[in-house]
């Protein structure tokens, strides 16, 4: 089995954030960065699957050079080799230009599966997979919970609302979002990261935020805002109150 994983790398959640001078994204080159948390679920299911089945992993990814880095961690957990999309500029890019850039650079590679995280710790927009399998017009479902292999189809759990779950059954190819939380992430081992020395990265140009279709007005940081309201009245008629402001202020209810 061919298996595609789409990794994006993301700010460490430890990182100081700072604005950059312009406002509309902030100074990355204040930041360290991580494979984005529900993608490194992804990577580590295509493993596993791999492990089972055999066949290859190969890591898709978009961004500017600093990427690699996180390529080689993906190396060295186990993936086979890997397709950089060299674009300085992809924090500009909406999702629907995303998934073109990955679908142009994954049409070729005929894949049995790609794999998506279910959203990224940055922009979490969520549709990158989805708008992915439309691009190559495959089968696609989200939320996966767990993946069974059966001849040339897949068996998948999905998490519903409220606790459900839904076994759905999908002919290959096909695109898939993982939940995060579903598998333990491997670290890389000492032999891995000798290993990823060796391993193949092709890198190719994009030029897509050339094109962007989308703009950031503005980045900030939210202001803390401390407040307290002390409801007056009766019990019956306090707690009327405070229902009415959990529904409507509030909106938790």
């Amino acid at each position: 089995m061919k298996i595609g994983v789409c990794l994006k790398q993301v700010p460490a959640k430890d990182a100081p954030i700072r604005i950059a001078d312009e406002g509309t994204w902030v100074r990355e080159e204040d930041l360290s960065y991580e494979i984005c948390e529900p993608d490194d679920y992804a990577l580590e299911a295509a493993l596993l699957l791999k492990e089972k089945h055999g066949g290859e992993v190969v890591v898709l990814t978009l961004g500017p050079a600093r990427v690699s880095q996180m390529v080689k961690t993906a190396l060295a957990k186990g993936a086979d080799r890997a397709i950089h999309v060299d674009d300085a500029g992809y924090h500009k890019l909406d999702p629907f230009q995303v998934a073109s850039t990955l679908a142009g650079a994954a049409r070729e590679e005929n894949f049995d599966l790609i794999l998506t995280g279910l959203q990224s710790d940055d922009h979490g927009f969520g549709q990158t997979g989805v708008i992915l399998a439309e691009l190559l017009d495959r089968a696609h479902a989200t939320v996966i919970m767990d993946i069974e292999v059966q001849d040339q189809a897949l068996r998948v759990k999905r998490e519903l609302e409220g606790g459900w779950f839904q076994w759905v059954t999908l002919p290959l190819p096909s695109v898939l979002s993982i939940q995060s939380g579903i598998n333990k992430p491997r670290y890389a081992s000492l032999k891995g990261i000798m290993a990823a020395k060796k391993k193949k990265t092709d890198k190719v140009e994009s030029g897509s935020s050339a094109n962007a279709t989308q703009a950031t007005a503005k980045v900030y940081v939210p202001e803390k805002q401390k407040q307290t309201e002390f409801i007056e009245g009766d019990a019956p008629q306090a707690a009327e109150t405070l229902i009415q402001k959990l529904k409507n202020d509030a909106r938790v209810l």
